[in-house]
């Protein structure tokens, strides 16, 4: 469905924000993408959605090229940016005007959304409401829209406890085989149970690319009161609980992957990880 081949992107000529990505998202999954601040997490979704264009190389999604930005691409990817828009709209004058570019929107998923996150009124103005407020109503309309690419920047950010519950539930349940959902965040622990496919960025590069049943495979994740060494940990971390460990599942236990420890093993140590992979290009 979307398809980077040894792209690079730069604002500035001489500092690259993306070098030589490759990277193969299908459809079907819910991808979580992981990156520390300035990796180009932004970036990448806005080539996807044909906001930004690269200096090298070349980006297809569902055999478009995105920076062509042909209405047919255009009306079936919804991006959901981490800056907030500002609009004197009414919710019910937001859906009116946005909708139509849509044309697989629901009215009647996006009241039931609307609902959920307890927003009780369409006649309320979009810049009166808190940036929570706000958020939730541009996730139910993304949502709504039923587009088959659904791109997320920061999208549990402004949100409380109870909604960020919400929030998975809801983008759960919408998810079907035809449908590409990427959620970028720095909340990992907002992922849990949600997504299962992981993408991290380190160094301007995608150096991870997996499914979360491929990952547990791989790698073992375990926590021991006293450590010892041994060859197979990959990396650890100290915690109350004792020694986290990230180790190569050479038998195939199972796990439960944690994702934050996950992140920190790859930005620690990729050239071991990498390997345990097949490369997705």
């Amino acid at each position: 469905m979307i398809h980077f081949k040894n792209v690079d992107f730069s604002y500035r000529p001489k500092v690259k924000l993306l070098s030589d990505v490759n990277l193969q998202i299908d459809p079907g999954h819910i991808h979580g993408l992981l990156g520390k601040n300035g990796e180009g997490k932004s970036t990448l979704l806005k080539l996807i959605a044909g906001l930004l264009f690269p200096r090298k190389g070349a980006v297809d999604v569902m055999h478009f090229t995105p920076s062509q930005r042909p209405p047919a691409l255009l009306r079936d990817i919804y991006f959901l940016s981490e800056e907030m828009p500002v609009h004197a709209l009414s919710i019910a004058q937001f859906e009116k005007v946005y909708a139509p570019f849509y044309p697989n929107f629901s009215t009647l998923q996006f009241d039931t959304y609307l609902k959920e996150f307890e927003i009780s009124s369409k006649d309320w103005k979009m810049n009166s409401l808190s940036y929570g407020q706000k958020k939730k109503i541009l996730v139910a309309f993304g949502l709504a829209t039923n587009t088959k690419i659904l791109l997320m920047d920061e999208p549990t950010n402004g949100l409380d406890i109870p909604s960020k519950g919400q929030f998975r539930r809801m983008v759960a349940s919408s998810l079907d085989e035809n449908r590409c959902i990427i959620i970028s965040t720095h909340q990992v622990r907002d992922l849990d149970s949600l997504i299962d496919a992981i993408i991290i960025m380190d160094g301007h590069e995608v150096v991870l690319n997996e499914a979360i049943d491929d990952i547990t495979d791989k790698l073992l994740f375990r926590v021991k009161e006293n450590a010892q060494p041994d060859a197979s940990v990959i990396y650890s971390e100290e915690s109350l609980r004792g020694v986290w460990q990230v180790s190569e599942n050479t038998q195939h236990e199972d796990s439960k992957l944690d994702i934050e420890l996950l992140f920190n093993a790859v930005c620690a140590n990729k050239q071991r990880i990498q390997p345990l992979f097949n490369t997705k290009a």
